[in-house]
């Protein structure tokens, strides 16, 4: 069995790509804390706590959870999501499977992990497009969340966005196992 985390390149051979993609992470993190801290009070909420919902009309009536958390949890979800992938690629925390090509030459390693690299940059270059496109799609239609009536379209952008990035950061990952020291 390899360690991912020996052979990841280190944050300086990534430069301020490494530590964009470590600060995108952190966010996504932010992210993830936020939103389990208002599904807890949207379940407290809706437990028949004896709090008052702060986010009900009139304030101080006692309603069930909060309006929307759903909504919420779904874009904010998808967004943190696309944020730790690029860290992770960066990392080479993806899952690797080696069966075949351990007893190869440590060059040869590294060069079909780039490879696979380059692919999966292709692969998110194209997921990162459609995203744009759905996108776009929402902001011309002015889709909105049922409840909340929040634009859908920037956090598809933010994701087609941070899509993007981890195809950059693929790209960078691949160029570094290229040209490392083996």
């Amino acid at each position: 069995m390899s360690e991912a985390v020996d052979t990841a390149p280190e944050a300086g051979a990534l430069g301020w790509l490494g530590r964009l993609s470590r600060g995108l992470a952190i966010a996504g993190g932010i992210m993830t804390v936020a939103i389990a801290l208002m599904v807890t009070t949207s379940v407290l909420l809706r437990g028949g706590a004896n709090f008052v919902n702060p986010w009900s009309v009139p304030l101080g009536v006692r309603v069930g959870a909060i309006p929307g958390d759903f909504e919420i949890v779904q874009m904010v979800t998808a967004l943190a999501a696309f944020a730790f992938l690029p860290w992770c690629q960066a990392r080479r925390g993806n899952v690797i499977v080696d069966t075949f090509t351990t007893r190869l030459p440590k060059r040869a390693q590294a060069g079909l992990d780039a490879v696979w690299d380059v692919v999966y940059s292709i692969m998110m270059a194209l997921i990162a497009w459609r995203l744009a496109e759905g996108a776009a799609d929402a902001i011309r239609s002015h889709t909105t969340t049922m409840v909340l009536l929040v634009p859908v379209g920037p956090a598809i952008a933010g994701c087609a966005v941070m899509a993007l990035f981890l195809a950059v950061i693929a790209l960078a990952t691949a160029y570094v196992r290229v040209t490392a020291r083996q």
